[in-house]
């Protein structure tokens, strides 16, 4: 016997800590009976579990046929499928500009997680597995993504402060953002953030609505995944735990 969010962390769903997100919202049945009690404990040999409506055996198949990339994504590039409103980063998935390791040839077809403006440059996750998808998307898992913003003024202690608590953005409230440090780089200002709930252009909006206009935005980090030294333009394999 083993404990019911042990079992499912087993599998490769997810991690025990997001297991038991889930059994404690209801999403998580055992013989086709809901389950929110932490303590309960199945026969992985007889028992059938569901998370989310599907079955851990038809999930962890999906897994094993999963592709994660990370991409550097270039400003001018849209995080679409479809190049009906400009370039896709789909554009990018080509042999020549994946330079990890595994050189497999990318046979899956993959999607965006989540959106990254088309003036922005940065990481994008590229997946075909819905499950990861959705929890780095869906506000309830509060994901962070981690961002460098460039202004050519210096940031104010008064403007951190307002940033941090939140404000009001076409008429609607937005959640304040972690300013993680800031410092001068000749005549410019690069301020790290944390977004934990983004709206669209969120960032580019709290900043312009206190004066200061964003010179560029860059996506270093999604959830533990960095984009640490990958080049402009380029992308890798990565594997399901360096991501969440």
């Amino acid at each position: 016997m083993i404990r019911l969010q042990k079992h499912i962390a087993n599998m490769g769903i997810c991690s025990r800590r997001k297991a038991e997100v889930l059994i404690a919202e209801g999403k998580v049945t055992v013989n086709g009976d809901v389950v929110t009690d932490m303590g309960v404990k199945i026969d992985p040999a007889t028992d059938t579990v569901e998370v989310e409506g599907t079955e851990l055996e038809i999930q962890k198949a999906a897994a094993k046929n999963a592709v994660y990339i990370a991409l550097h994504k270039p400003t001018g590039y849209i995080t679409s499928t479809t190049d009906e409103q400009g370039d896709s980063v789909m554009l990018l998935l080509d042999d020549v500009n994946n330079i990890g390791k595994d050189k497999t040839p990318l046979d899956a077809r993959v999607f965006p997680v989540g959106r990254l403006d088309k003036d922005s440059e940065g990481l994008v996750l590229l997946t075909n597995d819905g499950g990861l998808t959705n929890q780095l998307t869906h506000p309830r898992y509060e994901h962070e993504k981690e961002y460098e913003v460039t202004i050519p003024e210096p940031l104010t202690k008064d403007a951190q402060k307002v940033l941090e608590n939140g404000m009001i953005i076409d008429d609607q409230e937005v959640h304040g953002i972690e300013i993680k440090k800031s410092f001068n780089k000749g005549k410019r200002t690069i301020v790290t953030v944390i977004l934990k709930e983004g709206k669209n252009r969120q960032i580019r909006k709290m900043f312009g609505q206190l004066g200061h206009t964003v010179q560029s935005l860059k996506r270093v980090r999604m959830s533990k995944l960095k984009l640490g030294v990958l080049p402009v333009g380029r992308w890798k394999y990565v594997k399901r735990e360096d991501i969440s």
